[in-house]
């Protein structure tokens, strides 16, 4: 949007439902111009934060009668751009939109406002004894989380964020206000527009509302860290674990470079090899055993150590050295951004995998580590480069070429959580080929004159 004489006009008929929930402060606008990515910033021409649904459909009839984009934003923490406003028009923050409206015990869900962020969710379900169980890493909100489809550590036993939302209330790009489902448990009736809308980035409408699935904090929990001589030894012993029926409820592998970015950041001593951190969910009589038969597994993959943590603050460290890895990176390497890759490969294909993605990061010649929720094949690339250095962008592109490349070849997914926005979307036609013109048709049909986050995800 352009013209000076019709920004203000938009801006003023927002003032008029919003009062002064809008805004054009310069300092606002940049903090809604980017995300936590290395894709260029882009300022939007104003911000909203709307209180409710009505708001908010309200907000979409005048951006259609003013033919203006709109970028549902969350918490900034997404990683391909998916909230950068390259066209301008309404960024919609949701951050007054943060109420958990109800909490269903007996019925296991829970009803939150968009702008609810996960740890706020866990603080809330403790006291009924129930949590959340897709955990990203990132305190992001649960808007943000469905609209990338995000997962986490925890995705191995319980799923991702596809798998936990039953009903949305999703604001269409003409204003109107849909249910995409209901809270009963399951459904053969109509088609499945949860899993249509999740994942969808903001491009075919505006969650207002999730009613999401949850469940009883485990009787016991215990966590472990096995250290390995080769990475190719610890995606073997992740194959074993998990094909010899051992309840995981997280499995992630940490490299030798990011153990020891770690170390530096969170002041851990943990040996620079590559390892796993484990945690099995279950009652404590049944983990004894399992704990016993992945102890016999490991150690036929070349295990060098793996030690177990039982106590509430020893798993919390543990874990937390590992949500922090992404940060770590950025700590240490002042001045630089950060590239996060993110593919998921089948998990016969992970050793492969991996190992051609130390390849290509020594290739490059930039620092950098592998992390990953390999349980279900996905792994990611912490990649530190200078984003004002057109020769580092290049190397951090083709590394990712390669990866994605090697994953399609091996019926992968160029994405398994971080979302496509605009650094993803140039794999879409090679993965998804003529399925892709079925989604192109159903943006159409939804948003006919492409006003709901444009340039994302399809082009």
């Amino acid at each position: 949007m352009q013209e000076t004489g019709r920004r203000m006009e938009l801006v003023e008929e927002l003032r008029g439902v919003l009062g002064g929930r809008v805004t054009v402060n310069e300092t606002m606008l940049e903090q809604h111009s980017s995300d936590e990515s290395y894709h260029s910033p882009h300022l939007p021409d104003v911000v909203v934060f709307p209180d409710n649904a009505e708001e908010v459909s309200d907000i979409m009839k005048l951006a259609a009668r003013f033919d203006v984009p709109v970028v549902p934003y969350g918490y900034g923490s997404s990683l391909e751009g998916s909230v950068i406003p390259y066209q301008g028009g309404i960024t919609i923050d949701f951050a007054n939109m943060n109420n958990i409206l109800e909490v269903r015990e007996s019925d296991f869900l829970v009803r939150v406002q968009p702008g609810v962020t996960r740890s706020q969710l866990e603080k809330e379900l403790k006291k009924y004894g129930l949590f959340f169980t897709v955990d990203p890493g990132a305190d992001a909100t649960l808007g943000g989380m469905a609209a990338t489809n995000a997962s986490g550590t925890t995705s191995v036993k319980y799923g991702i964020m596809r798998d936990q939302v039953l009903d949305m209330e999703v604001i269409l790009a003409d204003g109107s206000i849909i249910h995409t489902g209901s809270m009963a448990a399951k459904s053969s009736s109509g088609y499945n527009l949860n899993g249509l809308f999740v994942g969808s980035e903001g491009t075919l409408g505006c969650f207002t509302e999730l009613t999401l699935k949850v469940i009883g904090i485990p009787e016991h929990i215990m966590a472990a860290r096995a250290e390995f001589a080769t990475a190719d030894d610890a995606v073997d012993a992740v194959i074993a674990v998990m094909q010899a029926g051992i309840p995981v409820a997280r499995v992630e592998l940490v490299d030798e470079e990011a153990i020891k970015q770690m170390n530096l950041y969170s002041e851990t001593n943990y040996h620079e090899v590559p390892t796993l951190f484990l945690e099995l969910h279950g009652n404590e009589a049944g983990l004894q055993h399992d704990v016993q038969f992945m102890e016999e597994i490991v150690s036929d993959m070349n295990c060098r150590q793996i030690e177990f943590e039982t106590d509430t603050a020893g798993r919390n460290k543990l874990w937390e050295a590992r949500h922090h890895a992404a940060y770590a990176f950025i700590h240490n390497h002042p001045g630089r951004k950060q590239m996060v890759t993110d593919v998921c490969v089948p998990i016969s294909e992970l050793a492969g995998a991996v190992k051609d993605a130390r390849e290509a990061v020594e290739a490059s010649g930039l620092s950098g580590g592998i992390v990953g929720h390999v349980g279900d094949g996905n792994y990611h690339i912490l990649l530190m480069l200078d984003p004002s250095d057109p020769a580092e962008i290049e190397k951090a592109d083709q590394v990712n070429e390669r990866i994605v490349g090697y994953a399609l070849g091996c019926g992968g997914t160029c994405t398994g959580e971080h979302g496509v926005g605009t650094g993803k979307q140039k794999y879409q036609e090679q993965e998804h080929g003529e399925s892709l013109r079925v989604m192109r048709k159903i943006k159409r049909a939804l948003d006919p004159d492409d006003i709901l986050n444009p340039g994302k995800i399809i082009e």
